[in-house]
């Protein structure tokens, strides 16, 4: 099984709050305010109070919001143990003092220097040493294949061979080559594969899934190919890095330099914008999609009993979209149609109202009665806050297609699916 980086963010984010409650625990005991040692049950039925709760839960979200606009659950593979470290010293920072200024206001009598200081040690020693033996966990599943991005490398001159090199020796980053592209292979006859020429790159865009683009061309004699390159993988959203020992005009791509064994890349970042503000809208996902689920709980299993009652088949209608970067996940509805609808969609093809690849027709004879009823106030679309909450897509954003739709597309829609268009 593919080790899925979706389940390595939530490891880091789990134990990231445990570590903020546990630091906070060992403090208060620490500094003397609860007493040692401490029996969880009594703290939540005696010492407690309804505030108190309320003011942890806040802390909690701060806590994670900050971790996340940090972007210290963004992949670290050209970066090493210590800049990790620093980068979570400067977040701990960060959080302690905002978090300290919010807890001043509640408990002014609580909070001084020394409480301060050890939960700030604590929370950064503790967040140190889990990144770490992460890391170490990470090096031993990418040894065995798995945590992997797939790249090509544009290029087969000295500096592409060099890179290409550096990459299978040193699997613990996670890189798995997927071959050259090339006007000629220029390389010596090695491992990797020469995938085609530059004018059928876009067929092998297509052809593969695809993480990221190097490009190891000289900017000057391929100026123009390298341009073609950046809009092929402008138009599916991928990242490109370029090794950087000539300047390129980035004015119209967010960019950022980062360094491999002393050589600089220069890295574009050709589809949607993965900074602040994204980081900002995942956490408004996963909050609001969470408390959504929570609220339309009792309409959950209402819509669950009325389904089974009306017509034989699952509550859940499961279906396979096509998401950012042709990643396809199981799509959830609540299911208005019979059970055998996707069979009988081929002999309605003819009946369909809608120009290109989407399929639709008025009065569709596969809705079940209460189908329609879900169908009239859309809450046959309640079930994809649960894509939202897993990440598969966003609360706002284009439709996530299905894969009948998806094959009569050609390009531009390699942004993250939402449910606002759905």
């Amino acid at each position: 099984m593919v080790f899925r980086r979706a389940i390595l963010v939530i490891l880091y984010k789990l134990s990231d709050i445990a570590i903020l409650f546990c630091s906070l625990s060992m403090t208060l005991m620490i500094v003397g305010v609860w007493e040692k040692p401490v029996d969880l049950v009594h703290v939540f039925s005696k010492w407690l109070t309804v505030q108190d709760f309320m003011v942890i839960i806040f802390g909690g979200l701060i806590w994670h919001i900050i971790f996340q606009l940090m972007g210290l659950y963004e992949t670290k593979r050209f970066s090493w143990s210590l800049e990790e470290s620093i980068d979570v010293l400067k977040t701990t920072s960060l959080g302690t003092f905002i978090l300290s200024g919010i807890a001043i206001i509640f408990y002014p009598w609580v909070f001084n220097t020394s409480f301060i200081f050890i939960f700030w040690t604590s929370t950064t020693i503790l967040t140190v040493s889990i990144r770490m033996i992460m890391r170490l966990i990470l090096v031993m599943f990418r040894y065995r294949g798995r945590n992997l991005r797939h790249i090509i490398i544009v290029g087969t001159n000295e500096r592409g061979s060099r890179f290409a090199d550096h990459i299978m020796a040193h699997k613990e980053m996670g890189y798995h080559i997927l071959g050259f592209v090339d006007k000629e292979y220029k390389a010596e006859p090695g491992q990797i594969e020469m995938l085609s020429d530059l004018d059928h790159f876009s067929e092998v865009l297509n052809q593969y899934i695809v993480d990221e683009v190097i490009i190891a061309l000289p900017l000057r004699s391929f100026y123009d190919e390298i341009m073609k390159v950046l809009e092929l993988c402008k138009e599916q959203g991928l990242k490109v890095r370029f090794i950087a020992d000539t300047l390129l005009d980035s004015s119209s791509y967010r960019s950022t330099i980062e360094y491999l064994d002393g050589v600089p890349f220069f890295t574009l970042h050709m589809g949607p914008n993965d900074g602040l503000f994204l980081r900002i809208k995942r956490v408004m996902d996963v909050m609001i999609s969470f408390f959504a689920l929570t609220a339309l709980s009792p309409i959950f299993l209402v819509a669950g009993i009325l389904i089974k009652l009306d017509s034989p088949g699952p509550v859940f209608f499961v279906h396979e979209r096509v998401g950012y970067n042709k990643r396809r996940f199981d799509f959830y509805k609540f299911r208005t149609m019979t059970e055998d609808a996707e069979k009988r969609q081929v002999e309605l093809e003819k009946l369909n109202e809608v120009d290109g690849p989407v399929f639709k027709i008025k009065n569709d004879p596969r809705v079940t009665k209460i189908g329609k009823f879900l169908r009239k106030r859309s809450i046959d679309e309640f079930p994809q806050l649960i894509n939202v909450l897993k990440g598969d897509m966003s609360l706002v954003g284009p439709r996530p297609l299905p894969i009948r739709d998806y094959n009569l597309f050609d390009k531009n829609w390699q942004v993250l699916s939402g449910r606002g268009a759905s």
